[in-house]
């Protein structure tokens, strides 16, 4: 049985009429006569009878017509499903995200991307560039968002979306909060809440007091939950560190102050990262897209 004869069929059973059905469909009247004869032969019966104002479906004529309905239903839900994906409208997206990245850049791109592909699926796993990055290499991600190593990754294609910057801060009570300006000396003194070891937080850190002739900083908290340090930080006298963007939205919440220090490297880039030689579904490029829309209003908000 061949296709296109079905569909022929489905469009003089709609009109009634074969000189209609030829006209609509921009065919000869015998070369749509022989579509149906070739599609009787297939069935093995007769499926219209000419009456004198058209023709008429048999009853197996019916029967097939519902059918053939229902096939073209489906070619024609097939081919805007194929051409949803095909436009990043649909699909299943896999991204791997730094947690400092999830609340202001990775949660509202994935909003406005629902919004424009309500069939779309995500899946998002929150972990740091320790682990985020090699297992993008795996192929278990289509794309990460998290920091930009300095040293280029030749398998990876790396895309800049902001700088982020990162500040010491305390409770707007603690005794340093209204210093004009804080030393090493003052943080060696303190007791801090950081991020897991391997994370840009710490290595900052333990690089400035090593550099400094300074011991380790003593951590009491190490966790990739921004939550916990932030709770930590505001009822005691410990210090954190992270991304300026998070310390400004949570200060009213949690009364933190930001401390002035002036010799800690203090900016990272972040970014989007994909396999140079891998598949990237049209979803995951709508997606770049819709990430570097988001990061620009970032910036203009800061």
């Amino acid at each position: 049985m061949d296709a296109r004869d079905l569909e022929y069929f489905v469009v003089v059973a709609e009109c009634g009429n074969l000189s209609r059905a030829s006209e609509q469909l921009g065919l000869s009247q015998p070369a749509l006569s022989k579509s149906l004869r070739r599609l009787e032969h297939a069935v093995g019966t007769k499926l219209v009878k000419r009456t004198a104002r058209g023709v008429e479906l048999t009853t197996v004529g019916s029967v097939l017509l519902t059918h053939a309905r229902r096939l073209r239903l489906s070619f024609d839900e097939i081919g805007r499903e194929m051409s949803e994906l095909g436009q990043g409208r649909a699909g299943h997206l896999r991204v791997g995200s730094a947690p400092m990245q999830v609340e202001h850049l990775v949660s509202p791109a994935c909003a406005a991307l629902f919004n424009e592909a309500p069939k779309a699926t995500i899946q998002i796993a929150v972990a740091n560039n320790d682990v985020l990055l090699p297992t993008l290499r795996h192929g278990e991600f289509d794309v990460t968002v998290c920091a930009i190593p300095a040293a280029p990754n030749d398998d990876l294609v790396q895309e800049p979306l902001y700088e982020d910057e990162f500040v010491i801060f305390c409770s707007d009570r603690h005794r340093l909060a209204n210093r004009k300006r804080v030393t090493i000396s003052d943080l060696a003194k303190e007791r801090w809440a950081l991020a897991t070891p391997g994370s840009f937080a710490p290595k900052m850190l333990l690089r400035m007091f090593e550099d400094s002739g300074f011991p380790p900083p003593a951590v009491v908290m190490e966790t990739e939950s921004l939550t916990p340090k932030l709770h930590l930080v505001s009822s005691t006298d410990v210090l954190g560190y992270a991304s300026l963007r998070n310390v400004l939205s949570f200060a009213p919440r949690y009364r933190l102050a930001r401390l002035h220090f002036r010799d800690l490297p203090c900016f990272r880039t972040i970014g989007v990262s994909y396999r140079k030689n891998g598949y990237l579904p049209p979803l995951a490029m709508r997606f770049i897209e819709i990430l570097k829309k988001t990061a620009r209003k970032l910036a203009a908000e800061k």
